[in-house]
């Protein structure tokens, strides 16, 4: 009988404890968190769910982590910011942040590639690896600090296919000439090799193609290039994407609005940053494989560039850099630390990652030609 009481106590105590904490008020640190509410226009479409959907992944995250006080409202290309006004309305304060690709302003400064990629340059863990833990990060933001921005990587494509040409392209001799969407360092190689760069938001790039305004396009690679139906206008379709090892993406910050953050609001943009790097890769490669095999099945002609045409392109892309770093300091800093670090990067990867790639790959092609 007195177990009874004792255990009836204990429950109505536990039940009145329970009822008492869903009362308590919330610590003090967490009642005294502004509530704040951020624009962030992309260079991308909403259709782009990959490349839009890092926009929105990253907002998600940031109201999770601040108990929805931090709210960031994402807007697609042309709603607010034309695509490649990005980088310009963050600097002015238009809006406090914006997602972007950093190559998409080599027009103001060269430098701005190596935030993304450059031609024959780093895959994407290279490139991660040069960020994080070969000072690369820090150049960035000291660099961005002239237009009152800091960033934060935040996003990457893997490597890219080459893109989509109304013809073939078989020897360098064929792309002299050549009108061909390409962004970042790569148009200026493509200029070297006698062709005519255009750069175009990645809206905009079907009518051109299918009007012959421009004669081949790149984008990012089967997920995205299904979708904005490039196949449908033009045959054949390239790779390796030798520009684009990888392409990053980044969250661009108006400065003075960085810096009038509280920290814990800037921790958890840095953390919906990395988380938003990890979510967009690992995305593409698992879409990229079904969608090109849809895309070969509706018509499109593989093709590997030439070893000439690499060859060619390799020999432009570093006497573009040579020329470029003679002449602008900011863009020579750079240069030198990502030569470095790409010597060791190389090193190991030839030593080990290639190796190991190159075996399963060939042996599991056995494999399906001894099935089929």
């Amino acid at each position: 009988m007195q177990r009874r009481r004792f255990v009836t106590a204990a429950a109505l105590g536990g039940a009145a404890l329970g009822s008492a904490a869903s009362v308590l008020p919330k610590p003090a640190i967490a009642q005294s968190m502004p509530e704040i509410k951020w624009r962030m226009p992309s260079s991308f479409p909403k259709s782009l769910d990959t490349l839009y959907g890092g926009a929105e992944f990253f907002s998600a995250q940031v109201a999770a982590m601040t108990d929805n006080k931090f709210q960031i409202r994402p807007f697609a290309a042309g709603e607010i910011v034309p695509a490649l006004q990005v980088l310009d309305a963050v600097s002015n304060g238009t809006v406090e942040m914006g997602q972007t690709a950093a190559y998409y302003y080599v027009g103001k400064d060269p430098t701005f590639a190596f935030g993304s990629t450059v031609p024959f340059g780093f895959n994407a863990r290279q490139q991660q690896a040069w960020m994080l833990h070969g000072g690369a990060q820090e150049l960035m933001n000291g660099f961005l600090k002239g237009y009152n921005i800091t960033g934060r990587f935040a996003g990457n494509t893997g490597a890219q296919m080459g893109g989509w040409f109304r013809k073939e392209i078989k020897t360098p001799a064929d792309i002299k000439g050549l009108k061909f969407r390409i962004a970042g360092l790569a148009g200026q190689v493509i200029a070297e090799m006698g062709g005519v760069p255009q750069q175009i938001g990645g809206g905009d790039i079907y009518p051109a193609l299918e009007k012959g305004t421009i004669d081949a396009a790149e984008w990012v690679g089967p997920y995205d290039d299904e979708k904005l139906g490039f196949y449908k206008v033009a045959k054949y379709y390239y790779y390796p994407g030798w520009w684009e090892g990888n392409a990053q993406l980044w969250m661009y910050f108006n400065l003075d609005k960085w810096n009038a953050l509280p920290k814990s609001y800037q921790a958890a943009l840095e953390n919906a940053a990395a988380a938003s790097n990890n979510w967009m890769q690992a995305k593409y490669d698992a879409q990229n494989p079904a969608a090109l095999r849809r895309l070969v099945a509706n018509g499109t002609q593989l093709r590997p560039f030439s070893r000439e045409i690499m060859q060619a392109a390799y020999k432009a892309s570093f006497k573009v850099y040579d020329r470029i770093a003679a002449k602008n300091a900011n863009f020579k800093q750079f240069y030198e630390s990502w030569k470095a670090f790409r010597e060791e990067e190389y090193l190991w990867f030839r030593v080990c990652e290639n190796p190991f790639e190159n075996f399963v790959y060939t042996e599991n092609a056995l494999e399906q030609r001894r099935k089929g």
